[in-house]
């Protein structure tokens, strides 16, 4: 419980203030006058005054967002002299930059740390593919167990080298999402006799890409021996005499390739009447022959097979680090790729290409935050980067009570000539909030969701 607290706090502590801290420098350079600089709503629990305006920071007991509030003459009498230092006195170019400094300062954040993420480095699993699924994209163009991805184009662009699986993974969801075939270099794990594949990713143009359709793709977890690396005691395992460090050969007379196709036959085997298999594995540089029978089990309204052992070798890891000016560049790069998939995934969401359980609220982003900062800081800046990305683009967009809402008040002043109304303003931060009280309720609902298992 403990890394989850740490992981929302730290989380909202960093994001929230950068983003505030935006808004509240562009405006002290355009001369507006600062009133409060508030983390959070609600009740004030902190307070101190600094600054030539006595400017007042507060932290409140609502921290699940902030706001800095400038002196402004529709909220008020202001006095004459103060008029020049008042924001909707400001100049159009003024107050725009104003508003676009919250958000552009979460994207510059996630830039540094998405940075941060490639001068720290990280071992990551190598791209190298597990058996894929039967009948899934990946089989039929021939992809096979222990095929090392060494590069990627899509439709017809530069090719990509590749160090991770996790690189492999980002491409597949990107050429998805644009509906466009993705190329493949393929070579064994030495890197040695390449060839070229295509995976028809065109053919899923316009769905989502849910688990069900990457599961037809067929690239998922990465290549691992099969190895059996721990035996919990009395299980079926255990009294089939299985030991760690096993390596198994063959099933049944099959030939076994790698740790995903051992898992699949051990789960294959809840459909049989008698679950009972012959094994042949390697032990000590000898050929051993056992007698297995899996444990039948119900997982997700199905019956599958268990063993009670740890099943499969460590991934093949490469070490992925970047220099100065590279890391600055991936950070840019994965920023911009990032920022445009949220921008897509909220517009299939809003024409109903994609699904509302993809709408997540705080308890899956304290969730996360845990996980991620109980797997070390890389994988915790990472995350970060992330959510300050989500949060930049989610600022942006053109609702009334968010910074891009305001903007587009202010596309509509700078093409009429005149502000917008007090009236359709009142009707529109109405509506605004009906929106995102919509959004936010969505949003808790899945997290509910979640924890209960239903999703």
């Amino acid at each position: 419980m403990g890394y989850y607290f740490v992981g929302i706090v730290l989380m909202l502590g960093i994001l929230i203030p950068i983003h505030e801290y935006g808004h509240y420098r562009v405006a002290r350079w355009w001369g507006v006058r600062i009133h409060r600089f508030s983390i959070g709503f609600g009740p004030v629990l902190w307070r101190r005054q600094a600054g030539p305006d006595a400017t007042e920071f507060t932290l409140s007991a609502l921290p699940l967002g902030g706001y800095v509030r400038m002196l402004d003459s529709r909220e008020g009498p202001v006095a004459h002299s103060e008029l020049g230092r008042a924001f909707d006195r400001q100049p159009l170019r003024a107050r725009i930059s104003i508003v676009l400094a919250g958000p552009l300062a979460n994207l510059a954040l996630a830039v540094l740390l998405y940075a941060a993420v490639g001068w720290l480095g990280n071992e990551e699993p190598r791209a190298v593919l597990a058996t894929p699924p039967a009948n899934s994209l990946a089989e039929k163009i021939g992809l096979q167990a222990g095929d090392q991805v060494v590069a990627v184009s899509r439709g017809g662009q530069v090719w990509r080298e590749l160090s991770a699986m996790s690189e492999l993974q980002w491409a597949l969801m990107q050429a998805l999402l644009d509906g466009q075939p993705l190329q493949l270099q393929v070579a064994n794990q030495q890197g040695e006799r390449r060839r070229t594949l295509t995976l028809p990713l065109d053919q899923f143009a316009g769905q989502e890409p849910s688990v069900d359709v990457l599961r037809l793709v067929g690239i998922g977890a990465p290549f691992r021996e099969p190895m059996i690396d721990a035996v919990l005691p009395g299980g079926a395992a255990a009294q089939a005499g299985l030991q760690a460090g096993d390596r198994v050969l063959s099933i049944d007379g099959e030939s076994i390739r790698d740790a995903q196709m051992l898992l699949d036959r051990i789960r294959g085997a809840g459909s049989l009447t008698v679950p009972v298999m012959q094994w042949q594995v390697e032990r000590a540089q000898q050929r051993v022959l056992l007698v297995v029978e899996p444990r039948k089990v119900t997982e997700a309204g199905r019956t599958i097979g268990r063993i009670e052992a740890q099943v499969g070798a460590p991934e093949s890891t490469t070490l992925v680090q970047l220099g100065f000016w590279d890391g600055l560049s991936a950070g840019w790069t994965r920023t911009g790729e990032m920022a445009w998939t949220s921008l897509r995934m909220l517009g299939r969401v809003a024409t109903g290409q994609a699904s509302l359980r993809n709408i997540s609220g705080p308890l899956t982003m304290a969730d996360y935050a845990g996980k991620a900062i109980k797997r070390g800081l890389v994988y915790y800046l990472a995350y970060l980067a992330f959510v300050s990305v989500s949060l930049g683009v989610l600022n942006l967009l053109p609702l009334p009570m968010l910074d891009g809402g305001h903007l587009i008040y202010y596309l509509f002043e700078a093409v009429t000539g005149r502000p917008v109304s007090d009236q359709w303003l009142t009707w529109l931060q109405r509506g605004g909030a009906l929106v995102l009280l919509l959004m936010m309720s969505i949003a808790l609902s899945n997290d509910v969701a979640r924890f209960l298992g239903l999703q």
